[in-house]
């Protein structure tokens, strides 16, 4: 087993291509294929479909866990290849104070992934969401305002700069209906903000894939037409965007289906991005009938499928693995058990018909649709 209380610092080594991340670190915690891991690997699976990486987002609270961070790192990259820190890099953890910048959080999970030869998908620089106080009662102007933001984004991907392989640049700017949301953002600078914090990521790291990122695109209508919409206005304006983040938040009995996910997938990339899973999870409710771990088994598979069907799905990403840490309790009344694994890290259905899809894929060669 891989010890991870003694994490070696970084060692820093550019590199003229970006399929993971340049920075070199020095050694690994373990450099041998860790062999005792309990359950399917499933980002090594996943790359043998095809696919760049299966990871899994990582709270701060999830590391006071020793056995936690064995399945999030110890058994890395095998079990996971890629992280996302989950709530470390957001604006309240990262800038708690104006112009004050605070890493520790990111740093806490960013740091031992890479070491363990993990890539990171980093989030997010731009949210309506969990802002501290100077920012969202500061009543700025909007050439202030953008000058803030510009501010932000140069700090933080200043700092992880050659670490992210992704940046969630801008995260959930739209509702349901396919405006756009009013918040801080839009109601001080309107939608030119989006383009702003684009052009900012771009400036902060020419490397790093740049991704708008929402939840309920992952089917066709109003919202994802107007995500679709918003990859071509910035591109038409000469911003670059690299992909779109297709949250995947789903209920089990009323998962998009296969057709679906696959054809919303591919009305994006056929814009020229790339697209990933960014935020899985299949919430159920509980207590879980075994019926409907059946279903979110099916859910999971066909969600997993359809990345892996698609040319320019470049990967999967859960949002969080161990149903203890788990968001959807104390969010949706009545639903949980909506992580991989049960609260004491016991695989659930879900795990073995991910690899079932996986190895079916790395066996057969995916058809890319």
């Amino acid at each position: 087993m891989k010890n991870h209380h003694l994490l070696l610092a970084a060692g820093l080594s550019a590199s003229s291509t970006f399929a993971v991340p340049y920075q070199t670190y020095r050694t690994r915690s373990t450099s041998a294929t860790n062999s005792s891991i309990p359950v399917p690997p499933l980002n090594s699976l996943a790359k043998a479909a095809g696919l760049t990486y299966f990871g899994t987002a990582i709270d701060n609270p999830d590391l006071e866990n020793p056995e936690y961070v064995q399945y999030a790192f110890g058994y890395a990259p095998e079990l996971f290849g890629q992280v996302t820190p989950a709530n470390g890099q957001k604006w309240d953890a990262t800038e708690p104070e104006q112009n004050v910048f605070n890493y520790t959080e990111g740093d806490a999970i960013i740091d031992p992934a890479l070491n363990d030869s993990m890539i990171a998908r980093c989030h997010n620089l731009n949210w309506y969401n969990q802002n501290p106080a100077w920012l969202t009662s500061g009543n700025f102007t909007n050439a202030t305002l953008i000058s803030i933001l510009e501010n932000h984004i140069a700090n933080i991907i200043g700092h992880y700069r050659g670490q992210c392989y992704a940046w969630d640049v801008v995260n959930e700017a739209l509702n349901d209906n396919g405006t756009y949301r009013s918040d801080l953002w839009y109601d001080t600078i309107g939608p030119a903000f989006i383009p702003i914090a684009f052009r900012a990521a771009a400036q902060a790291d020419p490397h790093a894939k740049l991704y708008y990122n929402d939840y309920n695109i992952e089917y066709a209508g109003a919202k994802a037409s107007a995500a679709q919409a918003l990859v071509q206005d910035l591109q038409a304006q000469g911003v670059r965007i690299d992909g779109v983040g297709l949250q995947s938040h789903f209920i089990g009995n009323e998962t998009p289906s296969y057709d679906a996910q696959v054809a919303n997938l591919q009305a994006f990339t056929a814009l020229g991005v790339e697209v990933a899973l960014t935020e899985l999870d299949v919430r159920i409710p509980v207590p879980a009938t075994d019926a409907d771990q059946a279903q979110q088994a099916a859910s999971y598979a066909e969600s997993v499928q359809a990345c892996v069907d698609v040319a320019g799905c470049v990967g999967v990403t859960v949002w969080d693995f161990d149903d203890q840490y788990s968001w959807v309790p104390g969010t949706f009344p009545g639903f949980g058990s909506a992580d991989l694994f049960a609260a004491n890290f016991t695989a659930k259905p879900a795990v073995a018909s991910i690899a079932s899809v996986l190895s079916a894929a790395a066996a057969t060669g995916s058809a890319k649709l």
